[in-house]
């Protein structure tokens, strides 16, 4: 096992064909930091120069979540619209690295699924999910959108779907997630890991550019330039006092007074 000291948001096992990555804060339900999207594109980096991994499996440290999302006090923190544009634009690079990466990567989730959390999964070439798996985009409740869950939804569950989610709020559970295509496959919770690791195991197994030109042959048609779009107008969002005002209500522990500003 190979140790990578330099890392604060995740932990990663490299010793074999399949890398594992955690996202490593369980006691706040691996919710995602300023400091995780340039640590994730960085670990993806050095697995895909290696050389010795043909496959990553991303999950969650502890029991309860995969990722509950970004860390909300942090969009707060953001001050004026070019380090909220800033902070949206290395979001969507992780995503992108993801999706372009020339390892599968697969995503075992093992608990709650929210807001980035979710969108990571969206990014992910599979996904195996626990029986305790929920997925959620909530980010309307605090007068937000997930800038790349509203782009990549609807080719991977539908459109309605996708619109359930993103302006309804709506959980899925694992097996509506499996039903509409945002799962492949639901096992038990304790199996989780194993199930996973062997999925990468027979990917491993497969001839390396037949496994990577046939990712980017599956991703031909998505659309890079379609992030530029995203990111105006999530950034636009942030700069609203309907934000501002879903922010602090979340911190406050109240309902939000949304006046569509």
């Amino acid at each position: 096992m190979t140790e990578h000291t330099e890392y604060t948001e995740i932990t990663i096992k490299d010793d074999g064909p399949v890398a594992v990555i955690h996202l490593d804060r369980p006691e706040k339900l691996n919710a995602l930091t300023a400091a995780f999207w340039p640590q994730m594109r960085d670990a993806l980096s050095r697995l895909e120069a290696c050389g010795t991994a043909r496959a990553v499996v991303l999950t969650g440290a502890g029991e309860k979540a995969f990722s509950a999302g970004g860390d909300i006090a942090g969009f707060g923190e953001l001050d004026g619209t070019a380090a909220k544009r800033a902070f949206q634009a290395e979001c969507l690079r992780t995503f992108a690295a993801l999706e372009e990466s020339p390892l599968p990567v697969i995503a075992a989730v093992n608990g709650y699924a929210f807001g980035g959390g979710c969108e990571l999964a969206l990014a992910c070439d599979l996904v195996i999910a626990s029986e305790r798996a929920e997925f959620a985009m909530p980010e309307s409740a605090i007068g937000l959108v997930p800038g790349f869950g509203v782009l990549r939804g609807p080719a991977v569950m539908g459109r309605h779907w996708t619109k359930w989610m993103v302006l309804a709020g709506e959980r899925l559970d694992a097996a509506t997630a499996e039903r509409v295509g945002l799962v492949q496959k639901v096992v038990a919770h304790d199996a989780l890991l194993d199930e996973a690791v062997a999925l990468g195991e027979r990917i491993a197994r497969a001839a390396p550019l037949a496994v990577r030109v046939g990712k980017q042959m599956i991703n031909r048609g998505v659309d890079r330039g379609e992030t530029g779009y995203s990111l105006e107008a999530v950034t636009m969002l942030q700069d609203t006092a309907d934000t501002a005002e879903g922010i602090a209500a979340f911190a406050e522990k109240r309902p939000p007074r949304f006046e569509g500003r």
